[in-house]
């Protein structure tokens, strides 16, 4: 096995050494890769790798890894500054940015592909590379130079990729603005509303950016969503010939997921989901909750089997999730199964009175056959605060009890999650609060400390080099950077990002009156900082990203009694400053593993978050204003959903009522007891590993399959089965017994099947979905029974007239 300095050694280095040792790393790159299992801790790796003399090294840990799949070579001389990564780079950021809202309103959360970025901006940049570069300085052969400066590299593809995926994260912002349009009757001043989106996204870069130093740079930080990209970039613009007959393949997907998506999205919706049972058996309501589930709010389609990659990728792409993480999660899907059909007809918190599924607030006069939705208008104030005395007389709302069961399950995880991160992972996290140590204290009181002006860069980055160099968890592909004169982003770069979109973030919320007090404001950033170091630790090494939007509306309804706007403000600061965090983080390790310069990564995100928040905006008003009654529905269409929104609102309401719906003594008192009980889910197993050292216990995961109990209270529910059927078999029978196809083809298939179908639900969108404002119906038949419209689900499984689904 190489050691880390045969892969980085100084170019002052003797010839006949420099020879050596590329003899020796072609032998080890001809045949590395044999088998790649996942680790038992934490999303960690297992990588054996047989050379020609048949000699097998296990590699254990996540630094051997990226040294091994990933090559720890560079050439400095590569620059991302050219006018084509930022004219394509700004191409992607408004497409992935225009996609993502719209899929934002879908019945399922989908996520655009960072894989299908890569690929797309490949396509965008093969027209430049056919510009001849001419000799000579004419005006044509110097635009000619200008347009195509040399060789499409590495460096600008990641550049363009940062761009696009900076501005593909739907704000959470536009939830709220979108509440504001449907449920609230008011609509704010569009310039502040657009501030508003910004601030919010860039609160979360200055506290993300700061942390990392412990979150991206340390090897152990992984950030396995990475790995397909970075392969495809390497596959791309390394070995020419490869990348042709790679390629080839690609498009044949490509094509295909292109094509094929026009089936299940427009001309024949079963296959979103084919439930046999349903087929079976079309007059059980049972049926439809256990194993319908095509459309949103449907049922929890066991059993399913969805054909449509829009669906079964929606989140991520079960292709690249690790071992460890889809066997954690696939427990706890099976668990949701069991739960939420004891819940609902074992009639607990009187589920049988409200929908199956659902993301709304009812009245207490819903019966099981009329379901009546919470009057929230008839309790507020002209000011948006509730009446004490409006509820009492209409009476508390009522959560469908699989929702009540949602928010318990995230509860549990939340709090499992920090003590599971604490037991296992603690030396990964614990520099995060360094800055808490007295002697750090002091430093930040001294006014000298802030005085950058007086400080020398090149002496800072100097003593910077010398100790990533002297660090032996720092990850190889920093080090190498540092050592080829990288210059690093100062801190305080990020600091200035933080303090400018506080004091905008602050006074916008006080020009659109949102009702949250400059007190709420810094609340929710400082939880934002904090769980931004757990979950963003915990998503580097497992790739698993849990939802906090519940518990941080939780903590805003006790801290903001009676507010529910001021509730929606408080978790735009504090859930989306986690989530973006969570992104830029993602995005600072893509670009590390890609060798992009600091700087360059820094630019192409804060340019590309801006656009995309505009962006954002612009799409959520067009698609509010053009589907707003199918949005306020309960089931939405196979098409549009407003569930995000209603969920968003649903919380906010009742979080603001905490104190006489959550507290102890309460009907929905386990909700919040859940928190006490998730501190102690990790302890057993870890305490079963500390006795008998059987790796079965190391690999629990509690945090994960908590939150998978309760994951399917929303969305397509058919997809599942196929998400855990294609991950498994991808990241285990592939990876164990045809490694050179997994390693050769299962990133670019994903990447392809990513791409092919993204860009076909993008066309359908606006050409027929609706999008634009008309939506074309294709004609009913066996395969297309019409949906909602017809009064059917698409399935066949029985529908139900009460609820709409």
């Amino acid at each position: 096995m190489a050691s880390e300095q045969d892969h980085i050694t100084p170019d002052s280095r003797r010839p006949e050494q420099d020879e050596a040792n590329r003899e020796k790393k072609e032998t080890q790159d001809i045949e590395r890769t044999i088998s790649i299992i996942d680790d038992e801790n934490d999303g960690d790796y297992d990588v054996r790798k047989e050379n020609r003399f048949g000699e097998v090294t296990v590699i254990d840990n996540a630094k051997d890894l990226i040294t091994h799949v990933l090559h720890v070579d560079d050439n400095p001389n590569d620059t991302p500054w050219t006018f084509r990564a930022i004219v394509i780079g700004l191409i992607l950021c408004i497409f992935s940015s225009v996609l993502q809202e719209i899929f934002y309103f879908k019945p399922q959360v989908i996520y655009v592909s960072v894989v299908f970025l890569t690929v797309i901006a490949y396509i965008l940049a093969l027209p430049f590379q056919l510009i001849p570069r001419p000799e000579g300085n004419g005006i044509i052969s110097r635009i000619c130079r200008f347009l195509n400066p040399a060789e499409f590299n590495s460096k600008e593809h990641a550049f363009m990729v940062i761009m696009g995926s900076a501005g593909s994260t739907s704000a959470v912002a536009t939830q709220i603005l979108a509440a504001q349009r449907l449920y609230y009757g008011s609509n704010p001043n569009q310039g502040a509303a657009i501030f508003l989106v910004i601030a919010s996204q860039f609160l979360a870069y200055g506290i993300a950016g700061l942390l990392r130093t412990v979150l991206v740079q340390p090897a152990k930080m992984l950030w396995p969503i990475n790995i397909p990209v970075n392969t495809l970039l390497e596959t791309l613009h390394r070995d020419k010939a490869e990348t042709k007959q790679r390629l080839k393949y690609f498009s044949y997907v490509f094509s295909g997921a292109f094509f094929w998506e026009i089936i299940p999205l427009w001309i024949a919706p079963i296959f979103q989901g084919i439930s046999i049972p349903c087929l079976a058996r079309q007059d059980s309501l049972v049926f439809t909750n256990l194993f319908g589930g095509a459309q949103n709010n449907e049922g929890l389609g066991f059993l399913g089997l969805c054909f449509d990659w829009n669906y079964i990728a929606g989140l991520n792409s079960p292709l690249w999730f690790p071992l460890y993480t889809l066997v954690n999660s696939f427990v706890g899907y099976l668990i949701c199964i069991v739960l939420f059909m004891g819940i609902y007809y074992g009639n607990v918190w009187q589920s049988a009175d409200f929908p199956f599924l659902s993301q709304l607030l009812y009245d207490s006069s819903s019966n099981g056959t009329n379901f009546v939705e919470y009057n929230l208008t008839a309790v507020l104030n002209s000011d948006n605060t509730i009446n004490s005395t409006l509820v009492a007389n209409q009476g508390f709302p009522h959560l469908s009890g699989t929702y009540v069961v949602y928010l318990l399950t995230t509860n549990l995880g939340i709090t499992a999650a920090i003590v599971h991160m604490l037991l296992w992972n603690y030396d990964d996290i614990k520099n995060g609060w360094a800055f808490l140590h007295p002697s750090k204290l002091k430093k930040l009181a001294k006014p000298s400390t802030y005085a950058f002006w007086k400080k020398s860069e090149d002496d800072d980055a100097e003593v910077r080099r010398q100790l990533v160099l002297a660090d032996e968890e720092m990850d190889p592909h920093y080090k190498l950077m540092m050592q080829n004169g990288y210059a690093e982003v100062p801190n305080w770069w990020y600091g200035i990002v933080l303090i400018l979109s506080f004091v905008i973030g602050i006074a916008t919320l006080y020009a659109i009156k949102s009702t949250l007090p400059w007190w709420g404001f810094i609340v929710s950033n400082i939880f934002a900082a904090l769980f931004i170091l757990f979950f963003g630790a915990q998503m580097g090494l497992t790739g698993f990203q849990f939802n906090q939007q519940p518990v941080i509306q939780m903590l805003g309804g006790y801290l903001l009694p009676g507010k529910p706007l001021a509730n929606m403000y408080f978790t735009v600061f504090g859930f989306n400053g986690i989530q973006q965090g969570q992104w830029l983080l993602r995005d600072l390790k893509l670009a590390q593993l890609a060798h992009l310069p600091p700087k360059a990564t820094f630019f192409a995100q804060m340019l590309g978050t801006v656009i995309g928040a505009i962006m954002d905006y612009v799409m959520m008003v067009s698609i509010v204003d053009n589907q707003t009654e199918t949005l306020l529905s309960i089931d939405g269409t196979n098409i549009w959903s407003g569930q995000n929104v209603q969920g968003y609102n649903t919380l906010a309401v009742a979080w603001s009522l905490a104190k006489d719906m959550f507290s102890v003594g309460n009907r929905y008192q386990w909700v919040t007891l859940a928190y006490l009980l998730g501190f102690a889910a990790p302890i057993p197993f870890w305490l079963a590993w500390k006795l008998t050292k059987r790796e079965v216990f190391r690999d629990v995961n509690t945090s994960i399959i908590i939150w998978y109990a309760g994951v399917l209270c929303v969305g397509v529910n058919s997809s599942l089965l196929m998400f855990f059927g294609f991950g498994i078999f991808a990241q285990f029978y592939l990876r164990r017994y045809h490694p050179g196809l997994f390693i050769k083809y299962n990133y670019l298939i994903s990447a392809a099947m990513d791409g092919g179908t993204q860009v076909m639900v993008f066309i359908l969108s606006f050409a027929v979905l609706g999008a634009s404002g008309k939506s074309y119906n294709f004609p009913t038949y066996a395969l297309n029974n019409g949906g909602t419209n017809n009064n059917k689900n698409i399935d066949y499984c029985m529908f139900n007239v009460a609820s709409g689904a």
